[in-house]
């Protein structure tokens, strides 16, 4: 089987997934926001956040032979359509007078259910899309990321000023809008690719089978000892990124910042700075050991933000230090993109990123239940100090622990990790999506 013009599907994919994480960038400020307007209280905030993370990890724990089983771009598309039902229903249960908070924490938990798997289900077609167009997969891999970037900057920037002209619960049908077009963008532009649709060796569904290829995708991330130390310590700084995006950093927009456009602005600076470190890393990358780049892009974009964020109470020092730690968040998913992709055999693909993926997201559920616990009781400016000191040592893992001196050993033999019986091939998943960090 073969695809229809051998870059459309790559491009496709790309302005699916640009369309989608805008949608995304709306959420990130949207829905917090509109969970303080509802109820003014950033533990409540901290709970829909918990509500919405959990099933992401129930979904990537065992999403990946899901995926196989019914195809990578009917999970895409499917799954981009149930978020947008969800979301839109949020805003018009709102206008009805219907919405009750547990409402609002169940849409929310729909979203989270759904969302992971489609993101999945993109990231792991790149390197096959892009050997339909002839791209390199380092390139392949600092497009996807950029692209990603670039959506995020201009979704956080309309997020902010649309919050701020109509309102959260608008914005969330806007954003239920970027979910369907991503969902048509799939299904009309990625056709006839054989690894985009289900497994022609997959028999009727069994408990059994399903339980083998779940345990083969964990069973591979646990030989493998740079997977597993990349998927711990992301576990553990994406907990601390939810943290942030969902509780810290809008309270303290909220209360010091002046309101949503000045969220907004810095979501963008962020995600500019970003991409322009993932387009300079796509250019000289090749050239660079990765474990230093990566170590020091991650000490950047780590805890500063958290740092200048609770001795500052005007928007300048924390703009510029956003935009120094969007650089440095620029080179971790192309390193990581590119790490996994090289490792991971393509049948394999789908079982280990939903694995690395679940590993990941593990403490998402908790960052923002907690920062938003732990803000009532101590206050904005100790929370921040406290989530940033953890996150400054959760970056010196590469350079601490040797398993991660395998960054720059390539791909591994037949001999290793990578079954010579299976045909060899993530941003983020121990690349798909799953194993990068999440700012």
């Amino acid at each position: 089987m073969t695809a229809p013009g051998g870059r459309t599907p790559l491009t496709a994919l790309l302005a699916a997934n640009a369309i989608s994480i805008t949608g995304n960038s709306l959420t990130l400020i949207g829905v917090p926001w509109f969970a303080l307007d509802l109820t003014g209280s950033p533990g409540k905030a901290g709970l829909v956040a918990f509500c919405a993370a959990v099933p992401v990890v129930v979904s990537a724990i065992a999403g990946g032979p899901v995926i196989d089983r019914i195809g990578r771009r009917r999970v895409s598309a499917g799954s981009d359509l149930v978020c947008a039902l969800a979301l839109a229903a949020i805003p018009l249960l709102h206008h009805t007078g219907l919405l009750e908070f547990w409402m609002l924490c169940a849409l929310m938990a729909v979203t989270g259910l759904f969302h992971a798997p489609g993101e999945m289900s993109r990231h792991v077609l790149v390197p096959d899309l892009a050997r339909l167009a002839g791209t390199p997969l380092p390139r392949a891999a600092s497009l996807y990321d950029a692209v990603a970037r670039g959506a995020r900057m201009t979704g956080a920037a309309l997020a902010g000023v649309l919050v701020a002209l109509i309102g959260a619960d608008t914005v969330l049908l806007v954003d239920a809008a970027t979910f369907a077009l991503s969902a048509a963008l799939v299904l009309a532009g990625i056709r006839k690719v054989a690894t985009a649709e289900p497994r022609r060796d997959a028999t009727g569904f069994s408990v059994s089978r399903y339980r083998a290829d779940l345990r083969e995708g964990y069973a591979f991330l646990f030989r493998s000892r740079l997977l597993l130390g990349i998927t711990l310590m992301v576990m553990v700084t994406n907990g601390l990124n939810q943290s942030w995006s969902s509780v810290l950093l809008p309270v303290h927009a909220r209360e010091e910042l002046g309101g949503s456009a000045a969220l907004g602005l810095l979501v963008a600076v962020f995600a500019g700075s970003a991409l322009l470190g993932a387009l300079l890393y796509g250019a000289v990358g090749h050239r660079l050991p990765r474990r230093p780049v990566f170590t020091a892009g991650f000490l950047l974009c780590g805890a500063p933000p958290f740092v200048v964020a609770a001795f500052s109470d005007t928007t300048p020092p924390l703009l510029v230090t956003m935009a120094l730690a969007g650089f440095g968040a620029g080179v971790l998913n192309p390193i990581l993109t590119t790490i996994i992709y090289e490792q991971v055999p393509d049948a394999l693909r789908s079982r280990v990123s939903g694995a690395s993926t679940a590993g990941v997201l593990l403490t998402t559920p908790l960052g923002g239940l907690t920062a938003g616990l732990l803000i009532e009781r101590v206050g904005p400016g100790p929370a921040l100090l406290t989530v940033g000191g953890v996150y400054f040592l959760a970056t010196l893992a590469p350079a601490v622990f040797p398993s991660w001196r395998g960054m720059d050993a390539g791909p591994p033999s037949p001999a290793g990790p990578v079954s010579s019986s299976e045909p060899c091939l993530p941003d983020p998943a121990p690349a798909p999506s799953g194993t990068s960090p999440r700012r």
